[in-house]
């Protein structure tokens, strides 16, 4: 029995274990379709997509030997899971922090430890920007370290919340329809499907900005 309104994000939620998180695998039965000898409409637009996604990484990136895949990989895994939230019963994984954290905090961990190691003045020039006064130094270098610090909780926290805000909406709007009339609840169907255009929305730009952030942070290091 759902006890509050967020417990529908909580992944035992569903008989009392920890189901919901196959949501997470089902994306796998997705791949075989794109395998098939003519392509169609959806996988040439994919192509595109991805192929369009994969030069602008790999420009950041600095033509980097296959950290692009990387990106892009993480740009699929993220971008598929939350589509599958927009289904009926199917637990939105994104918009869990333990999902978010443990995609975006290994990856600046291991971006802090290789630049620190191996381009250690490098790392101490980003701590400065270039033209800043002397007397300011000391502060600019507090206010970058912490700014550097909680870049992974800014990522995980940035898609985990954009993926429940709209669902909270959706749910909040949806448990209404059985107190209105015929004439709101048409007004609500409708509102319904334009917010889960906009969630389709969210889905691609949340996935978009995720990646190309983290890849942002990783040329940091790269430069």
């Amino acid at each position: 029995m759902m006890t509050n309104l967020f417990s529908i994000f909580d992944p035992s939620s569903t008989m009392g274990t920890s189901l919901n998180w196959s949501s997470s695998l089902i994306t796998i039965m997705l791949i075989p379709f794109t395998y098939w000898f003519i392509p169609t409409r959806l996988s040439m637009m994919w192509n595109k997509l991805s192929l369009t996604l994969y030069q602008e990484i790999k420009i950041l990136t600095k033509n980097s030997m296959g950290t692009p895949l990387l990106f892009m990989s993480l740009f699929v895994v993220i971008l598929l899971n939350n589509f599958m939230g927009l289904f009926p019963y199917i637990f939105t994984s994104t918009s869990h922090m333990s999902m978010t954290l443990a995609l975006s905090l290994p990856l600046w961990l291991s971006f802090m430890l290789f630049g620190w190691i191996n381009k250690t003045q490098h790392m101490f020039s980003h701590l400065v920007p270039q033209g800043t006064p002397g007397v300011l130094m000391p502060f600019m270098v507090c206010i970058e370290t912490i700014s550097n610090l909680i870049r992974p909780g800014t990522l995980a926290i940035r898609l985990a919340a954009n993926m429940i805000a709209g669902h909270l909406l959706l749910t909040l709007l949806g448990n209404n329809g059985t107190s209105l009339s015929m004439y709101m609840l048409n007004i609500l169907v409708i509102s319904q499907l334009m917010l889960l255009m906009l969630e389709s929305a969210v889905a691609i730009i949340q996935s978009y900005v995720f990646t190309i952030l983290i890849t942002l942070y990783s040329s940091e290091v790269n430069n």
